[in-house]
């Protein structure tokens, strides 16, 4: 089984989408998360704190499981989502992982065209109407 963290990092009514590079394998040139795989021994909380540093320098403070998506193509992958409310630091890219980071409304992430996975779209609603 292939677990990955993602964080949507969450922000006044906006969450920042990270642009996946073209050259991925899995869901080139769409929008997602930072975040990736789980390593042998960690926990989800270590993933995503080894993660955001490594993909986007931050540190994350405050933070909570908020979804599990299993992959529409591989059956093998569950992405676990954690909403992160504070963090240390300012985004930014450090690897060649993404392309971009960009902050959206929720409303304006629910309506991209080229988001990595269908089941963000509920999400972004459901996250809207909490008001997160």
């Amino acid at each position: 089984m292939r677990q990955i963290v993602n964080a949507l990092l969450l922000r006044d009514g906006h969450v920042l989408l990270a642009r996946r590079s073209p050259t991925r394998r899995a869901y080139p040139d769409r929008w997602s998360f930072p975040g990736g795989h789980l390593e042998a021994g960690e926990t989800f909380e270590q993933a995503l704190r080894r993660e955001l540093q490594e993909e986007i320098d931050i540190a994350p403070q405050t933070y909570r499981a908020i979804e599990e998506i299993a992959d529409p193509v591989a059956a093998d992958t569950t992405y676990h989502l954690y909403a992160v409310t504070v963090w240390r630091g300012t985004p930014i890219i450090r690897d060649d992982e993404h392309t971009a980071l960009t902050w959206f409304t929720l409303g304006s992430a629910a309506a991209l065209d080229d988001l990595a996975l269908e089941a963000y779209r509920p999400l972004f609603r459901r996250l809207a109407d909490a008001r997160l």
